[in-house]
């Protein structure tokens, strides 16, 4: 879980320093224009590393930390030691691509954190093992479930708009994370029908 716990331990930190200096916030979040006619391509990955206040950096690392630490070694097996890694970046990326090309001309739009990349490593999880129970405020809950709330909530708040969160980017996140695993391993499909049909509950 090195990969994930150096994921985590960065965006903290970035964020920290980004809420005591807005000018490194402005200089990582993505504002399409500063993409589209400076070239400053980076921010279609360092928005990712700072975020709107403490409860969406905790939530976003919270969530990456139970669920990344039990991909890491999957990821290995197929891409490499650093396999987690490119899905991670890969998730951060295409997650954010639909509403950097809709909003590209856009100089009111910013958008800002880890949740597509997030999204992904939570829908990927999924597949593996949607059964496995999660602690969400002290109550245990099936991570299929958790996922399909987290969703929902992502799609109700997009429709409403408002602030710099990118909720869309849950959704995309989402979908690259599904994808990614089938496209990998055909197999896991398979395997997640299997285990929907027949529920086992643990943690």
């Amino acid at each position: 879980m090195l990969l994930t716990i150096a994921i985590i331990a960065i965006t903290c930190l970035v964020s920290w320093m980004a809420f005591k200096d807005q000018k490194l916030m402005q200089r990582l979040l993505l504002w399409p224009p500063a993409v589209q006619k400076k070239h400053e391509y980076w921010r279609l990955l360092s928005y990712g590393l700072v975020h709107a206040d403490f409860q969406h950096l905790l939530f976003n690392m919270i969530t990456l930390f139970f669920f990344g630490r039990a991909l890491e070694g999957f990821f290995a097996r197929y891409l490499g030691s650093f396999g987690f890694l490119w899905f991670y970046l890969g998730g951060l990326l295409v997650s954010i691509l639909p509403t950097y090309i809709k909003n590209r001309n856009n100089a009111n739009y910013h958008s800002l954190g880890a949740s597509g990349a997030v999204s992904a490593v939570l829908f990927a999880f999924i597949l593996l093992s949607p059964w496995s129970m999660i602690i969400v405020f002290v109550i245990p809950v099936p991570a299929i479930l958790y996922a399909v709330a987290f969703l929902g909530y992502s799609i109700y708040m997009d429709h409403r708009g408002g602030g710099y969160v990118n909720h869309s980017a849950h959704s995309w996140g989402a979908a690259y994370g599904v994808l990614f695993m089938v496209i990998m391993d055909p197999r896991v499909t398979v395997a997640f029908v299997q285990q929907l049909l027949h529920p086992s509950f643990g943690v």
